[in-house]
């Protein structure tokens, strides 16, 4: 039997399908592809789902920095372009002579963006010797196959940076190959340079980050340890520039006093010795170690460490400190604060780009993590902003949930006086000083933590927040 014809409706529907799709390929973006539309984010949304309806395919993986079309997609971008761009000059309005339509050649915009059906229709059209996608794509697939490190590494950079049609993000398993073969020093240094540059100016993936994560934790030597060794992972990898006070490791210790065992790791930029971090800890009786054994060993004494990230791996150190050659952030500083060295059962981090919280958060649910929540912020550590409204995006039972906490009064801000800045974020522990804007976002931050470590849903914050400020009014009859 014959299919029944679609009726006239249908068919306008599915242009208009294909000349979101278009905008949706140029800009990368739903928000700047709905604004060329004249239409509104939302509804841009709705058109993207019923595209991937359409064709059964997601048509775009999410990136940090925007949307990356699949394979299928890239296919199709030459055709639809042709077709959009044929419509809106179709669409133009027209000087008309007595012959039809006349078309000044000087204002004309719009001609076709290929000048001949596209390769996958006539491959006569290809340049003399020019590898068709399917023969590349097989020649990739025999490279992968190679016992030879960098070859395979080759291969990776290839199939991300190859250009338009021929390239693609990685999955998970490439990307920890990758990774892997650049951990154990086997890469080129213009391979390192090239995969890290490229994938971050294209954008990371979560499936990416994650493999990245994988092949870090293997190299540091989390393969062996379990998560019944730490409660919570805390990462806090902060600019050398900053010069703010680390108030968020005052409420980790709170948490390791009331029980909770606690990793720190991170890395300030300033080295193991005159780092803030490294003194900071020392400070109020944090644990600094060098090496995961000792901070193993901490966590089982004092129930809290803080391990700079050159104690876990030099190599990742090195890794993390081509910012300065570089000057400009690479994928390492995205990986850090999904690291997880010791495999803690919950992870909370501090995350400053807003693109990448989702991002991460995508990355903690391939990597298993059940109890995740990510802060907004203007630094790379978990730090609550409690004088302004902002939205935790948690994993709760491996399942996405966003968190609205609103913004509190702000208390008057204290100036230091005859102090220096670690004398004074001291003196604010030991009680010697009152300063209730640091109180509050040192238990705003406990808050967060103790959420985190128990998965809670939305309905346990407050008593959480309650609970965060007992244990600072009580801190100084168990401080070490």
């Amino acid at each position: 039997m014959a299919p029944a014809p679609e009726e006239p409706f249908l068919k306008l529907g599915r242009l208009r399908l294909l000349l979101a799709l278009d905008a949706l390929l140029m800009d990368g973006s739903v928000s700047r592809a709905a604004e060329r539309m004249g239409m509104g984010t939302p509804a841009m949304s709705r058109i993207l789902g019923q595209i991937r309806e359409v064709y059964d395919d997601p048509i775009f993986i999410r990136s940090s920095r925007r949307l990356i079309p699949t394979p299928f997609a890239e296919s199709m971008r030459q055709r639809i372009r042709a077709l959009a761009a044929e419509a809106e000059a179709l669409l133009r309005p027209q000087e008309r002579s007595s012959k039809g339509f006349t078309i000044d050649p000087a204002a004309w915009s719009g001609s076709p963006v290929i000048e001949a059906a596209p390769l996958a229709v006539r491959p006569s059209i290809l340049l003399e010797g020019e590898p068709l996608p399917e023969s590349f794509a097989r020649k990739l697939a025999v490279i992968g196959k190679a016992n030879d490190a960098q070859k395979r590494l080759a291969k990776h950079v290839a199939t991300i940076g190859a250009g338009i049609g021929h390239s693609r993000p990685l999955t998970t398993s490439e990307a920890e190959d990758a990774f892997s073969s650049i951990l154990a020093g086997r890469a080129d240094p213009v391979q390192v340079g090239a995969l890290l540059s490229v994938m971050h100016f294209r954008g990371e993936t979560a499936a990416e980050l994650a493999g990245f994560a994988q092949a870090a934790r293997t190299h540091i030597g989390s393969a062996g340890r379990t998560s019944s060794s730490v409660d919570l992972d805390w990462p806090a990898y902060i600019s050398p520039k900053s010069r703010r006070m680390p108030w968020f490791l005052q409420a980790a210790k709170l948490l390791a006093q009331s029980g909770y065992r606690i990793l720190l790791h991170g890395n300030d930029g300033a080295g193991d010795i005159r780092g803030t971090l490294v003194s900071a800890a020392r400070a109020i009786g944090i644990p600094v170690c060098a090496s995961p054994a000792a901070a193993a060993e901490a966590i089982a004494e004092r129930g809290i460490a803080y391990i700079p990230v050159a104690a876990l791996s030099s190599q990742i150190y090195r890794l993390l400190s081509l910012y300065s050659v570089l000057e400009t952030r690479s994928s390492i500083n995205s990986l850090m604060p999904l690291l997880n060295p010791f495999l803690a059962s919950a992870c909370m981090m501090g995350v400053v780009r807003p693109a990448y919280r989702e991002l991460h958060r995508d990355a903690g649910a391939l990597l298993g993590c059940r109890s995740m929540t990510i802060l907004g912020g203007s630094r790379d550590a978990a730090e609550a902003t409690p004088f302004r409204s902002s939205t935790l995006l948690r994993l709760v039972d491996g399942t996405a949930e966003d968190l609205f906490v609103p913004a509190r009064p702000e208390p008057k801000a204290y100036p230091l006086t005859g102090m220096t800045s670690l004398e004074y974020w001291r003196a604010v522990w030991t009680g010697t000083i009152r300063d209730e804007r640091a109180t509050d976002i040192i238990t705003a931050t406990a808050a967060t933590a103790l959420l985190t470590v128990a998965g809670g849903d939305a309905g346990q914050y407050d008593p959480c927040r309650l609970r965060a400020r007992e244990l600072w009014d009580a801190r100084r009859k168990c401080a070490s």
